[in-house]
């Protein structure tokens, strides 16, 4: 069944015309949905601490930040867009019973509403408008003129009227320039979760590693590994992202192209298949949500241990060495 796909034409954006609307949060994408907002013509009300870089950010931006609890009281459409382990304590502290009947209680990500840390109250209905990219993307794609794709859900207690809302947000925030793809909340939260997971973050980092451990064990130079484990990749995914798999194969040489048939199988091996199916179970079962926010509530050490052993790892040190020789590069450190 194909999805369906909504755009500009196709969303009302007067719906929004005398609505206030709180961007709760003011980090990646918080600062984008709310300038978009704003600059489509919507009235935004920014809530967040008021002290720190995102208190700072926003001012700057020309906003006027208030508490949780003052934005979600003064609005009639309330984005939750704190880190998905902040928003589950932050929403019952601060922003539950600031709603009123009739509100909409939104979300860009699906983690909390789809495992049931965040439980609207009576009359309030919940939303997910969730653009498939970062906020900075968001952002600038917007300036330019264009716009990054949005997925678009209902909770179980809305209805078309508000699928209606939702697709007016979404066009305000330059998704419907893109395209609004319809999906459930829990679609968009198991599959969002075991991508990161399974491919995009721990998946290819993984991969990254073992390749360069494995160059470097066998006595070559840890630069030429960083280069073909590393550097190289973005090379690879730019071109997956202009043509798929196809224009990859097509781009590169007959023997990389050799070896991507016959060699890739056995790095993703039946093992391999079976321990992502475990990770996808263990995501729709609960147990992923239950141990993360577990592990914040005990304080994140292991986290926080596990992130600055990470940034301990040769193939960091050698390629912030190396970035620094690439002057074409806008090198992040963090």
């Amino acid at each position: 069944m194909a999805a369906e796909i909504f755009y500009d034409a196709d969303a009302d954006m007067a719906l929004l015309a005398g609505k206030k609307i709180a961007i709760l949060g003011y980090g990646s994408q918080g600062h984008a949905h709310a300038q978009n907002l704003r600059d489509s013509g919507c009235e935004v009300i920014v809530g967040t601490r008021s002290e720190g870089p995102s208190y700072d950010l926003a001012k700057s931006h020309g906003f006027e930040p208030v508490s949780l609890q003052q934005a979600a009281e003064q609005a009639d459409i309330v984005n939750l867009l704190l880190p998905d382990e902040k928003q589950g304590s932050a929403y019952e502290e601060q922003v539950r019973d600031a709603l009123s009947p009739g509100d909409i209680l939104m979300c860009s990500h699906g983690f909390n509403l789809h495992f049931g840390y965040v439980a609207p109250p009576d009359g309030v209905a919940t939303l997910l408008v969730a653009p498939k990219g970062p906020g900075h993307l968001v952002r600038s794609e917007y300036l330019a003129g264009g716009g990054v794709p949005c997925l678009v859900a209902l909770g179980d207690e809305s209805d078309e009227a508000t699928m209606r809302i939702g697709l007016a947000y979404a066009s305000a925030i330059g998704g419907g320039r893109a395209g609004i793809i319809r999906t459930t909340i829990a679609e968009e939260t198991e599959t969002d979760l075991f991508g990161e997971q399974a491919v995009l973050c721990g998946g290819l980092s993984a991969l990254i590693k073992a390749g360069f451990e494995t160059l470097v064990d066998a006595g070559y130079q840890p630069e030429m590994a960083y280069f073909e484990c590393m550097h190289e990749v973005k090379l690879i995914v730019d071109l997956f992202y202009q043509g798929g798999l196809n224009y990859m194969r097509y781009s590169i040489s007959n023997t990389a192209e050799y070896g991507d048939y016959t060699r890739g199988e056995r790095i993703i091996t039946e093992e391999t298949r079976a321990e992502m199916k475990k990770i996808l179970e263990e995501i729709r079962s609960g147990d992923f949500a239950r141990e993360w926010i577990a592990e914040n509530k005990a304080g994140a050490e292991k986290f926080h241990a596990q992130r600055q052993q990470e940034r301990e790892h040769p193939v960091e040190h050698i390629g912030q060495h190396l970035r620094r020789l690439m002057s074409w590069i806008d090198e992040k450190e963090v």
